[in-house]
């Protein structure tokens, strides 16, 4: 009997580059490029996750890096708020940035972007997930910002982006990108978290906007790759039962999905091999003993510990190690 077919299988377009362990990553952009990020940093691979937080409208993305890549960084001043707290907020950066006093907020986005500059010197891949085509802009400034924080609406313009009005933008921030390192890859995607709020004849609007700006732009750097999540969730999983309870989000079973099509696509095979012996490793580290610190529990983590030894020749391992160290600590102190 013939097997039958359940999914849609999205065709990934080979590329002439590979990840590795040393491959030094990026990751700028919405949620989608963060869930990337520690999937990552999860296998031990070097990664500057979100380091200015989720940014969703690619004009924003495209203003930060540039921000990022100029030498002295210029935060716009207009779009600094403070809320009926005494926290002080900026409109162009997610609110995990924040403090009480301006002058100490602008400091602190000054080094983050500075961060962001010397990675961007020395990294492999830039990771740039696009969230939606929909922007805001602050009418007192007419800048579009990144992030709303919460203020009276009444204060900002929603605006859909053109797709000429993006690609210009982004042309422009990859020309700058290249005068810090020309020998950087990008991979860039379209965000798989759907925003419904904008409904969902809008969603797609949004969507399909990002995605023709995604296609000429890998069309017309060579350097450029375009990743299909978005067609991998709407797609290959097509299906309510790979949504968190949201109905919104990719649930972890998605993710890991995702994340094995990204892994078997763009990582050396060495690398693909090692993901295996690693999440082995890490079920190990993360199994706990129901009957307590048992003589077979102390000679699993002996176990692991040799295991570690030999995985530390590759990527260090210094915390994972010294969790192993203090259960077994815990046998001597008996």
């Amino acid at each position: 009997m013939k097997q039958p077919i359940t999914t849609t299988e999205v065709a990934i377009k080979p590329i002439d580059w590979q990840m590795n362990l040393r491959t030094k990553v990026l990751t700028m952009g919405s949620c989608f490029a963060e869930v990337l990020g520690q999937q990552l940093l999860d296998y031990k691979f070097d990664v500057l996750n979100s380091p200015l937080g989720t940014i969703f409208n690619p004009l924003t993305i495209a203003k930060i890096l540039n921000q990022a890549v100029d030498k002295e960084p210029q935060v716009a001043s207009p779009l600094f708020v403070e809320n009926m707290d005494g926290i002080w907020l900026h409109h162009d950066f997610h609110s995990n940035f924040w403090h009480t006093k301006k002058e100490a907020l602008e400091a602190q986005l000054r080094t983050g972007l500075g961060e962001v500059r010397e990675y961007l010197k020395q990294a492999d891949l830039l990771v740039i997930t696009l969230g939606t085509a929909f922007a805001y802009r602050h009418k007192a400034s007419n800048q579009l910002v990144g992030n709303c924080h919460k203020v009276p609406a009444d204060r900002f313009i929603r605006e859909l982006l053109h797709p000429d009005q993006i690609s210009n933008a982004l042309e422009d921030t990859i020309f700058r990108l290249l005068s810090v390192n020309r020998n950087m890859k990008i991979l860039i995607t379209v965000s798989p978290v759907r925003h419904t709020r904008d409904t969902l004849p809008l969603n797609q609007v949004s969507k399909s906007t990002l995605r023709l700006v995604c296609h000429r732009l890998s069309e017309k750097f060579k350097h450029i790759t375009y990743f299909p999540a978005y067609e991998l969730m709407i797609d290959e999983l097509r299906d309510y039962r790979y949504y968190k309870d949201d109905l919104i989000h990719p649930n972890e079973m998605a993710q890991e999905h995702i994340f094995r099509i990204f892994a078997k696509n763009y990582l050396e095979e060495p690398a693909q091999k090692f993901l295996v012996e690693w999440h082995a490793v890490r079920q190990m580290i993360h199994h706990r003993s129901h009957h307590g610190n048992t003589e077979s529990y102390r000679k699993m983590l002996l176990s692991v510990d040799k295991k570690l030894i030999e995985i530390s020749k590759q990527v260090d391992v210094t915390m994972e190690r010294i969790e192993i160290a203090k259960r077994l600590a815990e046998f001597s102190e008996k």
